[in-house]
């Protein structure tokens, strides 16, 4: 190939190079100019900048510390040293290449320019560690080996690991360079050029020495071993070693800057031979300490290090505020009991989310393009009454929207926004075994004041992924009504506005659209809507927190808020287990969302949370304290059900503190199995409406007084009686507290599957179950509900029924279950009566509600009056049962009991 050729190629390589270039840097500028004016729209350029500004900070200054030490180890030093000089490539044969000092400087450059580079973008890559290291706040608790803070660990050695690693590589690259340099210029033998060498090379074992130390502290992390973190072997021989490893390493540092002036190649070569044996010996002494001293007397041995993971474990999952009370079984539930409890009865729930989902979509979704993407749970108080209730948001899904209705104006200017949302009792079944909704259809229609919904639109959700533009020429579908639509304008503040030609084309690259830059239905007031995502509008903003996967929607003074547990964590507390590449959690935010203008709030609910503190520091902006958020959101906080799965996965083994029992695993429990759909799966959490026993009550928490509580029981490892349960309270100011009930270890407590096998082994329901599966129709088994009542456990498990030609589940029967009774009715209220096996108590006449019927009023004495009275008083009851009326319900079977007595008299006379 000729001159000419060769240099056509070189230039057309330089042209795309540029191109690609160009491309790239194109396409990251229009990225960070739209999302600037997505933070500013949202008041959070603050936010954006310290990010912005700490990446570039280090980037900068690894480029610079990286282009200074290579231009004075590759370009200054080797020519003050050796002055000119040319090096030789030797190829096959005789044959060599010679390269002038020219072409050095010019290679030396690119490389050390792609290394600048490389390690300027390792450097920017940490940012958020070097801000947590800057702005770290104390644990106040400290490890019991070396003292530290627990901060160092979770703070300070990533930092300390980070800045190693790049220090290191960056002296290593400096060395291999200069030594490549050196031997192809047959230098290498000279004074100057062994001396530049070893300084390199000691500074290189002194980041090596820094390393040993971070390995030794790191071990409280050490995953090996019978606990997590550094046990006895690790203590008394990994340790040890590393100690020696890091005054061997530092003695050959030394001894290459003492080799520059005394030349004694022996006595590195014995510090050599001491680095290589101690490597060697670090893979075999640990093991046989392990081996030959831990296992033979293991207990004793690592009883103090076992006690530091309790401890640790306890404390970074928060189960050390777990309050542990013991229950005892008392005896048989009583009607009295249940009126008793009546709000705790009112509100089992009979929906599963599944089912739920399925029948919600049948029932409400109202046409094919909206979607209910989850069932989520909460209360709300109803009349002085805590109502638990299931609910549903109306998302608008574009992908179900007609091939040929899917057009870009449809998609991002007209179908803009979901619609309201739909809210049933948890345990309210209608008498065709559907929901019974207080919140339903387009537009919302509100069984009660508090649930009425002002403000719709759902513009902002789970699902909802798309942009939108809205201020339009265009008016935007709000909602059908028959045969025609209603159509509305967007009349919130949320967006970024798009009226100028600059953002039109930012926006067209961006989302690779141009109608965005062409259409003419966008003017100068128009916004757009992007990171509509609740996900994506969260960890754009916080990506340093983790979130749970269950945000749910609440009704705020007319508007629909979501909100969003949001939790800081670790993986690097010391002695602490890890748990989903974890082993320190808080849920120590919680994320506001509004659905309508995409207002997001990050309330700080644990201010005590070093974590939170640190991240409070280095975004002072985005985060707001808690005493401002408002009250008709505080009151519907629930304790996230992701991080109770976590504490309650741990404290089955970490409620044993004393070290020979966890040792043993004497205590271990498990979470236990049920019955769901047709399979056998682990029992979920769930939440109760329930007055907590004492001891386990607090102050706060009245003996009149409901608490809003997530609950899972425990059964012993390898059995199926039940031993305890675990709770967590997510109401007032009792918020996060979480307790354990123990039962006596001598007294038989079914668990779920126990019960799970009582009801399959039941002839009765065995045969209805199976006729019900052969009849075209398919039979899903809900949720096993456990719920303490007085010293006493009630056992309630929905049954579904569904047609195999809909997707229709209705709620047909309910299993209700105490101690050795077992029933299947078409209500919870029949269940109950049949399990108890006693009329419910009535309340006192003076105190019965408005029934029609006065029921100490003279009975009728002729048969046919008799009968009648009868017939009225049931029917009377049923209508009770059907609003979940208990004392009315009780009222009016004890009038029907009174009537059948005086009927049967009158027959026998």
């Amino acid at each position: 190939m000729n001159r000419r050729a060769r240099r056509y190629l070189v230039g057309v390589a330089i042209v795309f190079g540029a191109l690609v270039t160009l491309s790239l840097l194109s396409g990251n500028a229009v990225g960070f100019y739209t999302d600037w004016l997505w933070f500013t729209s949202l008041g959070q350029l603050g936010t954006l900048k310290t990010r912005l500004l700490a990446r570039i900070a280090l980037w900068l200054v690894g480029a610079l510390v990286a282009t200074a030490v290579l231009a004075v180890s590759w370009f200054l030093l080797p020519r003050r040293l050796l002055g000119r000089f040319q090096l030789n490539i030797r190829g096959k044969g005789q044959a060599h290449i010679t390269v002038g000092l020219r072409w050095v400087t010019i290679i030396l450059s690119i490389l050390g320019a792609l290394v600048a580079l490389t390690l300027a973008s390792a450097a920017g890559g940490e940012w958020n560690t070097v801000l947590r290291f800057i702005h770290q706040k104390p644990f106040g608790l400290s490890d019991p080996i070396f003292g530290f803070d627990a901060g160092f660990y979770v703070f300070t050695l990533p930092f300390y690991r980070f800045l190693t690693t790049w220090v290191t590589s960056l002296i290593m690259v400096t060395l291999i360079g200069n030594a490549i340099v050196y031997v192809l210029a047959g230098r290498v033998r000279e004074a100057e050029a062994i001396g530049h060498l070893s300084v390199l090379a000691a500074l290189f074992l002194v980041g090596k020495a820094f390393g040993y130390q971070i390995q030794r502290w790191a071990l409280l992390g050490s995953p090996t071993g019978v606990v997590h973190g550094a046990g006895y072997t690790d203590v008394h021989a990994q340790m040890p070693l590393l100690a020696l490893l890091t005054a061997v390493v530092v003695l050959g540092a030394l001894l290459l800057l003492v080799n520059i002036f005394i030349r004694r190649w022996t006595l590195l070569l014995y510090v050599g031979i001491a680095w290589v044996a101690l490597s060697l010996l670090g893979q075999i002494y640990p093991a046989a300490v392990q081996r030959f001293t831990v296992e033979p007397n293991e207990l004793a041995l690592e009883r103090p290090y076992i006690e530091h993971s309790i401890r640790f474990t306890r404390y970074a999952y928060g189960l050390d505020e777990i309050q542990e009370s013991d229950f005892p079984v008392t005896g048989e539930l009583t009607s009295g009991d249940l009126l008793e409890n009546e709000q705790t009865m009112d509100n089992v729930r009979l929906w599963d989310w599944k089912p739920l989902q399925s029948t919600y979509e049948q029932i409400q979704e109202i046409r094919s393009y909206y979607t209910f993407s989850d069932v989520d749970i909460d209360r709300y108080s109803l009349d002085d009454r805590v109502v638990q209730v299931n609910l549903a948001v109306r998302e608008l899904d574009i992908e179900q929207m007609r091939e040929d209705a899917r057009t870009w104006i449809n998609e991002h200017l007209i179908y803009t926004h979901g619609y309201g949302l739909c809210l049933s009792p948890v345990g309210a079944v209608t008498q065709e075994g559907l929901p019974q909704l207080l919140v339903r259809n387009i537009p919302p229609e509100s069984a009660h004041p508090r649930l009425e919904i002002s403000r719709p639109e759902i513009y902002f959700g789970e699902k909802t992924t798309n942009y939108v533009i809205v201020d339009t020429t265009e008016d935007e579908f709000d909602f059908p009504s028959g045969d025609e639509n209603v159509y509305s304008r967007y009349e919130g503040t949320g967006g970024v506005q798009i009226g100028s030609l600059l953002r039109r084309v930012a926006f067209a690259l961006r989302f690779n659209s141009s109608p965005i830059l062409l259409s003419n239905a966008i003017g100068a007031d128009s916004r757009i809507l992007f990171y509509r995502s609740l996900a994506d509008r969260v960890e754009k903003l916080a990506p340093m927190l983790w979130y749970d996967a269950d945000p749910y929607p609440v009704i705020a003074d007319g508007r629909i808020v979501w909100l969003y547990d949001a939790y800081t964590w670790s993986d690097r507390f010391p002695y602490s287990r890890q748990n989903r590449g974890l082993n320190y959690i808080r849920n120590s935010v919680k994320v506001a969302v509004d659905a309508y203008s995409g207002e997001t709030t990050f309330y700080v609910v644990d201010p005590q949370d070093p974590l939170i503190q640190t991240y409070q520091s280095i975004f002072p902006n985005l985060f707001t304290p808690l005493e401002e958020m408002a009250p008709t959101l505080r009151q519907h906080w629930r304790y996230p059900e992701q991080l109770f799965r976590i504490q309650a996965d741990l404290f089955a083994a970490y409620h044993m503190q004393d070290p020979r029992v966890f040792y043993n695993q004497e205590d271990l429990w498990q979470t236990p199995m049920e019955i769901r759909e047709s399979d056998q799966t682990e029992m979920s959490p769930y939440y109760v409406t329930i007055r907590l026993p004492a001891p386990g009550a607090t102050d706060a928490q009245r003996e009149d007084q409901v608490e809003f509580i997530l609950i899972r029981p425990y059964v012993p490892a390898g059995k199926q009686n039940m031993i305890a349960w675990l709770y967590a309270d997510s109401d007032g100011p009792d918020y996060g507290q979480m307790g354990v009930y123990k039962f006596s270890k001598d007294a038989l407590v079914y668990g779920p599957m126990q019960i799970e096998s009582r009801i399959e082994q039941d002839p009765a329901i065995s045969q209805q179950l199976t006729l019900w599966n052969q009849r075209g129709s398919s039979v899903n088994r809900g949720n096993l509900i456990v719920i303490p009542i007085d010293g006493s456990l009630l056992y309630i498990e929905p049954l579904y029924l569904q047609a195999e030609v809909s997707r229709l589940p209705e709620l047909k029967r309910v299993f209700v279950v105490h101690q050795n009774k077992v029933a299947m009715s078409e209500t919870l209220a029949d269940g109950l009566a049949q399990v108890l096996g006693e009329e419910p108590v009535a309340e006192p006449p003076e105190a019965a509600p408005e029934s029609g019927l006065e029921l100490l009023e003279p009975l009728p004495t002729g048969i046919a009056e008799l009968a009648l009275a009868a017939q009225a008083h049931y029917d009377a009851a049923q209508q009770c049962l059907e609003i979940g009326d208990w004392t009315c319900y009780g009222a009016e079977l004890e009038a029907l009991a009174q009537a059948l007595r005086a009927l049967v008299d009158a027959t026998a006379e």
